[in-house]
């Protein structure tokens, strides 16, 4: 199935003042999920036991941290994110960030 650079399909399963994130679960071992974080907001840093992540970085720029360490991401950068590596996204500008993750497994954040 095909679908936009943006707009993935899939149900919301994550709405509040800092950002939407829908889940397209179409796929039998993969999720793949857009997030579109508002201006000056950050996600909720976690960290996973037994699950991989890539962070597809689709308009806007901000900043990604991977256990502790922070780095500038902008609009087509691809993040890999490591078994248990802590990580969070920081939108610091006034534009909302958007960008897809796609991971192994079912949501377990």
């Amino acid at each position: 199935m095909k679908y936009e650079k943006w707009d993935i399909g899939g149900n919301v399963v994550k709405d509040d003042h800092r950002y939407i994130v829908k889940d397209n679960t179409l796929l039998n071992n993969l999720v793949v999920s857009s997030t579109m974080l508002s201006a000056h907001k950050s996600t909720t840093g976690h960290r996973h036991t037994g699950q991989e992540e890539v962070y597809m970085f689709v308009s806007g720029n901000g900043q990604m941290e991977l256990d502790h360490k922070i780095f500038d991401v902008t609009a087509g950068d691809t993040v890999l994110i490591e078994d248990n590596v802590f990580h969070k996204v920081h939108n610091n500008t006034d534009f909302g960030l958007k960008f897809i993750c796609i991971f192994d497994g079912r949501r377990n954040h």
